[in-house]
């Protein structure tokens, strides 16, 4: 029987380094303004992109089960950090937008969450950071994950044409 070396198994790398990363992370959105993960995948996604988006989206490109991202879109409602705006495009659908508040508090935390970023890097060359990024986007791409808005956007259009 075939032993595996479970600190050389990459998927378990990945996972430690996740849980790491996170909670290093965490310091900084959770500690000082009370958001837990979820919530900051919301106010992440929605400050990354400058037009309001569907609960859906944000549970599809965060890999995050769609009841926890419910969950933290009543908390984030409830703080006035984001609200909901009608979609033009299905009146039944609600899309959801940063306050002006939850703009500040994305605005305040991203210099500081790069600058962690960098520290936690600080370990590579610059090159081996760019060998990273690349290796990391291939391994997304074959797994079909979404890398950017423009993606989800795309699928959305391409899905729309071929049901209609």
């Amino acid at each position: 029987m075939s032993k595996l070396d479970l600190f050389a198994f990459v998927p378990f790398q990945l996972n430690r380094l996740a849980a790491e990363v996170s909670a290093a992370l965490a310091s900084e959105y959770q500690d000082r303004h009370g958001l837990d993960i979820p919530g900051w995948r919301i106010v992440a996604t929605l400050g990354f992109r400058d037009d309001a988006c569907s609960a859906q989206f944000i549970a599809q490109c965060t890999r995050t089960h769609k009841s926890t991202i419910s969950r933290a879109v009543t908390g984030l409602l409830s703080r006035q950090l984001i609200e909901r705006v009608e979609n033009e495009d299905d009146r039944r659908e609600f899309r959801l937008r940063l306050t002006k508040k939850g703009r500040a508090l994305y605005q305040q935390l991203v210099p500081r969450l790069l600058t962690k970023e960098r520290e936690i890097l600080s370990c590579l060359s610059a090159r081996e950071r760019e060998n990273l990024a690349a290796a990391l986007g291939k391994i997304e791409r074959h797994l079909n994950l979404i890398q950017g808005s423009h993606e989800v956007e795309s699928s959305r259009e391409a899905t729309s044409q071929t049901a209609g």
